[in-house]
């Protein structure tokens, strides 16, 4: 089965006090999205990747597919103004008959082996959404306060959250919602039931400068075990 990876890079510096998207940031020496990029190509030698990006930085995405060594796997697509915009817009360009992953560009640090996981699980059970266990204490907060929950109930979700395409393409027809959150929410918005695997404690989404200090040493530790 054909395997496309929509990846979203529409974020900016705002978080991380730049005037540079922090996609474009320098991590263990590449931009953060080569890395991101590298992690999809390395997985499967037929997938192929849909980069959305935002106009002005079509041109810079170029420049990094080249940099991967293999920019004939990788198509650029415009964004829209939401992520779902955006989404829907490399969800365009993905055939009906494929396995198709939905990633965040700045989750710098997937592994090879979790995109392969992901993929396994959707031809097993239909989807598969990756995520890892709450490890602090969590409560929730209301109009009249705020109560504990059973942490071990909380899953944490992270991206690539994987389906077929035809399922999600169908998903993406619905008029936004602001429940919307992610793919997850909007699938599960026709009714299907939404499947979790095991994610990776190191596949953290770079937000602020302390999340980039974080990256480059779990990469120093990968460079130093081989990895």
């Amino acid at each position: 089965m054909e395997k496309y990876a929509v990846i979203v890079a529409g974020g900016s510096g705002r978080r991380m006090g730049t005037d540079r998207p922090k996609q474009f940031l320098l991590l263990h020496g590449k931009p953060v999205l080569w890395h991101t990029l590298s992690a999809f190509l390395s997985a499967f030698d037929d997938l192929h990747i849909v980069l959305v990006l935002p106009q002005p930085y079509l041109e810079e995405g170029t420049a990094i597919a080249q940099l991967t060594g293999l920019p004939g796997r990788i198509q650029l697509v415009t964004g829209g103004a939401t992520r779902y915009d955006s989404v829907k817009s490399g969800l365009a360009v993905v055939p009906g008959n494929a396995i198709v992953f939905v990633h965040d560009g700045v989750r710098c640090l997937v592994t090879p082996s979790l995109i392969q996981r992901c993929y396994t699980g959707t031809l097993e059970i239909g989807n598969a959404i990756p995520a890892i266990a709450a490890v602090d204490t969590i409560r929730i907060a209301g109009a009249d306060g705020n109560k504990q929950v059973d942490r071990n109930l909380v899953r944490i979700i992270q991206t690539p959250q994987t389906f077929f395409s035809s399922r999600l393409k169908a998903a993406f027809e619905q008029p936004y919602n602001d429940s919307f959150t992610d793919e997850a929410t909007v699938v599960e918005r026709l009714g299907e039931k939404i499947n979790l695997v095991e994610g990776e404690t190191t596949n953290i989404k770079i937000t602020s400068p302390m999340d980039l200090l974080v990256a480059e040493k779990i990469l120093e530790k990968r460079e130093a075990q081989g990895e």
